[in-house]
């Protein structure tokens, strides 16, 4: 995780995910961009203006407001050692989040989220939200800023599917950056029940497949992924949560929902998660 981008808008939760990243690199001796996008308005919903079409001195306004933004940002909680570059983009947000992601071969995006709940969720979300279900490279929500060394303890849903090295990968480089406990959970649910006397023997042979170390295997019950989620990381108080996604577009994701995204907006602690549409 030396590479790693931070989109701020330059509300609280932005900030608080800056700290955060923060921390991060300067465990990891790593550098940060900051991004901010500027979203050129749309017309009648289906076509975006060109910048020629604005006045220039208007988006100027923006850009120097931002600059501005920036330089107090990195002046109040900069820290020594680490590297903050800033850059300002126009375009749609989430899609210039993920071309600047991979432009820059970043490791890691680090975002803010303030949570939405009930219908507004589904048919608005956050940025947030958006970039967790597209982005081709690990996302970590923020919701406020964490003690670095307070991160012991790493709740993983897993599948105990044994096709996703790649996820795997990345759950243990996470766990031993922070020196954590992995705790894995198989959530079962009426649509996706296992014999109860098979369930240890499958995530023993799951984490002897991937070489786990320092970890727990638990099973929960629940009529919804997300709520047993939840519940098992407030109970056995974990700091936080890693987890694959899928990224569904259009009516499926009106209907269907995300696991992920649906955690990511209700919980306080980090929400790390990472694309398995492999």
């Amino acid at each position: 995780m030396k590479k790693i981008l931070v989109p701020c808008d330059f509300s609280d939760s932005a900030v608080q995910a800056f700290v955060f990243a923060l921390k991060i690199a300067q465990q990891s001796k790593g550098e940060i961009i900051l991004l901010h996008v500027i979203e050129l308005p749309v017309l009648r919903g289906t076509i975006q203006v060109p910048a020629l079409y604005f006045e220039e001195n208007y988006l100027k306004d923006m850009e120097v407001k931002a600059q501005k933004n920036f330089e107090e940002l990195k002046g109040e909680w900069a820290k020594e050692g680490v590297r903050v570059r800033s850059l300002i983009e126009h375009g749609p947000i989430t899609k210039t989040i993920t071309r600047i992601a991979e432009v820059y071969k970043l490791d890691l995006i680090v975002m803010g989220t303030q949570g939405a709940t009930g219908f507004k969720e589904f048919l608005v979300g956050s940025n947030t939200e958006k970039v967790v279900r597209f982005s081709p490279l690990p996302v970590l929500a923020v919701r406020k800023s964490h003690e670095f060394s307070h991160i012991k303890n790493i709740v993983f849903p897993t599948t105990l599917d044994p096709n996703q090295n790649k996820l795997l990968i990345h759950i243990k480089e996470l766990q031993n950056f922070f020196s954590a406990k992995l705790h894995l959970l198989l959530v079962n649910t009426p649509h996706n029940m296992k014999r109860t006397v098979d369930e240890k023997d499958m995530m023993e042979a799951y984490a002897r497949d991937f070489d786990l170390q320092n970890y727990t295997i638990n099973t929960r019950n629940d009529f919804y992924e997300s709520d047993a989620i939840i519940n098992f990381t407030i109970e056995n108080k974990a700091d936080m949560i890693a987890m694959g996604t899928h990224s569904r577009k259009g009516l499926a994701h009106l209907f269907s929902g995300s696991v992920a995204e649906e955690v990511v907006n209700r919980m306080d602690c980090p929400i790390w998660t990472y694309s398995i549409n492999e």
